[in-house]
């Protein structure tokens, strides 16, 4: 997803709609980036804080399993995977293909709800990391992989998507 120039129209489209609806329900756009940008100023990085829990002003984002920074780096190492082959999970010959699925399997359950700090701005959304396409490819989520990994820059293009 971070690669938003490569996607076909469709998949572009697609995007944007997620990413739009997700913005919309955390009070709009100009919200969601200063979200995304807290993000990726906070060392180190968010998704392995200890009590689970992102905050700032605006809102904030909680989640029900404590990510450790070896699984983070792992699943960072799978996105790059991904973005060559179209599959988190590396080939099952590969070196690290049992640690990956291990992670995926870690994380698949672990549910991440965006909460707007005043409820006028909307009901807020969840999403999980992974989008299982079957019992051997899975995706990370779009929304999982706009909020935590991709620029802000390319999640401000999927957010003005114009068809």
């Amino acid at each position: 997803m971070c690669d938003f120039n490569t996607l076909t129209d469709e998949e572009k489209l697609e995007h944007h709609k997620k990413l739009l609806a997700c913005a919309e329900n955390f009070g709009g756009k100009n919200f969601f980036l200063q979200l995304l940008e807290a993000i990726r100023e906070t060392k180190p990085h968010p998704l392995t804080a200890g009590n689970s829990r992102f905050e700032i002003e605006l809102g904030s984002i909680t989640w029900n399993k404590v990510i450790f920074n070896d699984k983070l780096q792992l699943l960072l190492k799978a996105r790059k995977n991904e973005s060559e082959q179209d599959n988190l999970l590396p080939k099952k010959d590969e070196k690290n293909f049992k640690k990956i699925l291990n992670v995926v399997r870690t994380l698949k359950p672990v549910v991440f709800h965006v909460t707007p700090a005043s409820s006028e701005d909307g009901p807020g959304f969840f999403f999980q990391a992974f989008d299982m396409i079957d019992a051997s490819k899975t995706k990370l989520n779009p929304v999982f992989d706009a909020l935590f990994f991709c620029s802000v820059d390319t999640v401000k293009k999927v957010l003005n998507y114009k068809a």
